[in-house]
């Protein structure tokens, strides 16, 4: 059995908090004429305060009253027969902090001293056998209602950290989700389209077709070049190798590709994340357009460009597949837009203006003197 709950905060402390019940368990000693009962009253009452006193560190809330209650009331029983019973109000407003705010905290605080000295007023107590209980009631009670607040801010401090931590997790598990449709659906896709080709011209045109097969292995080997330079963290071989890329791809799906693309230098940011957007338009082309022609091209406007991506396809207003929508994310983390019109073929225009500082990125970080102190 336990008499404290686990917890690194409290460690041992609670067992060094009960030696100062010690001067009132050890009274009768100092007294000049103790009798049995006096001694059997303080043993029994010691052994009942360590109760109430060890069970106290199990309750928070309106749990927390009766312990407190108890031990006030203990000391009102014997504070007039010995005056250093007036340990145990000091110990009921150090469990006064576990109550459920600081109001109570205080209030209850506020109540154990005013009955304190009423009962010291009552017995014609001298000052001195007073004025040390109220201190210390007044002092320790307002010491540990600080700590309380200072540590349930630290316990929100690590739920914050805790869900920061978790949402940054969610975040790159979708990032790594991202990168591997990104990187490699398009490169698939290719594949197929070249190894179904190759396969058709086996017979007819084996030099076609040994052509198509050497397209796949350099393919191929570039898609894993992508792979290793993406764990590198180097996402993109820019802008200008996408469009080459982009022309492999639809050439092995007979789609002729017109390129449009001013003369301008893009911020790095920019530039991998178009790349990849295009990637990705012509990824949808080559799988589900039925195109025969494309255009892509770049033009700059008065503090912005725009960058499209048209073919003559069979269109539609489907909703937005998981690529599509990983590079929206993307450009609106830029400041950007990604729109689609389906009406005439398909067009999808990204706006992004070239001054635009990006938005936030979720990071997760992978961080008593004195006597008597009751802090419970």
């Amino acid at each position: 059995m336990r008499l404290i709950p686990k917890d690194d905060e409290l460690g041992w402390t609670p067992y060094a908090w009960t030696a100062y019940v010690a001067a009132f368990a050890s009274s009768p000693l100092l007294a000049r004429n103790a009798t049995p009962r006096d001694w059997v009253l303080t043993t029994c009452a010691t052994i009942v305060f360590l109760a109430l006193y060890f069970r106290g560190y199990w309750l928070r809330g309106r749990r927390i009253i009766p312990i407190i209650v108890a031990i006030t009331i203990l000391g009102l029983a014997l504070y007039w027969w010995n005056s250093t019973a007036g340990v145990f109000f000091i110990y009921a407003a150090a469990f006064a902090c576990r109550l459920d705010n600081d109001r109570a905290a205080i209030g209850t605080i506020v109540v154990i001293d005013l009955l304190a000295g009423i009962e010291a007023f009552a017995a014609h107590m001298n000052f001195f056998s007073f004025a040390w209980v109220f201190v210390f009631v007044a002092l320790v009670g307002a010491i540990n209602v600080h700590f309380e607040g200072v540590g349930r801010s630290q316990k929100k401090l690590r739920l914050a950290h805790d869900e920061i931590e978790h949402l940054a997790k969610v975040a790159e598990r979708e990032r790594i989700a991202r990168d591997l449709h990104d990187l490699l659906g398009h490169t698939l896709s290719v594949i197929i389209l070249k190894s179904e080709l190759a396969s058709k011209l086996a017979e007819r045109d084996p030099e076609r077709a040994r052509s198509e097969i050497r397209d796949v292995e350099r393919i191929s080997r570039d898609a894993l070049t992508q792979v290793r330079a993406a764990v590198r963290g180097y996402r993109s071989g820019g802008l200008q190798a996408e469009v080459e890329s982009a022309r492999d791809a639809l050439d092995a799906a007979n789609v002729t590709l017109e390129c449009d693309l001013a003369n301008m230098q893009l911020p790095p940011a920019h530039e991998a994340v178009i790349a990849l957007a295009i990637r990705e338009a012509v990824t949808n082309i080559v799988r589900h357009a039925r195109a025969t022609h494309c255009r892509i091209a770049l033009v700059p406007r008065d503090g912005a460009y725009d960058v499209t991506v048209v073919d003559d396809g069979r269109g539609g207003e489907e909703p937005f597949g998981s690529g599509l929508k990983g590079m929206r994310e993307r450009i609106e983390a830029l400041g950007g837009t990604l729109t689609r019109d389906g009406s005439k073929g398909t067009t999808v225009t990204i706006t992004m203006r070239v001054g635009q500082a990006p938005s936030p990125v979720l990071v997760a970080v992978g961080g008593q003197a004195g006597a008597p102190v009751l802090h419970t």
